[in-house]
């Protein structure tokens, strides 16, 4: 099978599952709008999807999150099967990805790089144009 399709079929399974969260029709408690699927990596035969799974929430939410749709899975995959116009629905298997966290974090700390350099220069400036009190 070529490598177009499968990348096809990964595209328009991280879309779905995408609406399917979304629009609230996974009715696990655990699962919130707040995911995002951030690839599908399908396998050549079709039996298997590793969807990875990503938020801006902590480790332990995530991982929770992740164990929602993994119970979740076989309805996913009935409604991907009614969506989709393939002989055969893979088998889905959610993973953690800490790429959105991660990002975030990098973010706050450049920020908080950026506020620090400000202060200094800031600083620096209030130094050079205040009068020495040894000047006359």
């Amino acid at each position: 099978m070529a490598e177009y399709r499968l990348e096809r079929i990964g595209h328009l399974i991280q879309q779905k599952i995408g609406v399917l969260i979304v629009e609230g029709k996974i009715k696990d408690y655990r699962v919130t709008p707040f995911l995002s699927i951030t690839r599908v990596t399908v396998s050549k035969d079709l039996t298997w999807a590793d969807v990875y799974v990503s938020s801006c929430k902590t480790e332990s939410k995530t991982a929770q999150s992740v164990e929602g749709l993994q119970s979740a899975a076989g309805f996913i995959q009935s409604q991907l099967a009614g969506t989709m116009r393939i002989r055969q629905t893979p088998k889905l298997r959610f993973h953690e990805d800490p790429g959105i966290r991660e990002e975030f974090e990098m973010i706050k700390k450049i920020e908080a790089l950026g506020r620090e350099s400000l202060e200094t220069i800031t600083n620096i400036e209030r130094l050079l144009t205040e009068k020495s009190p040894y000047e006359p």
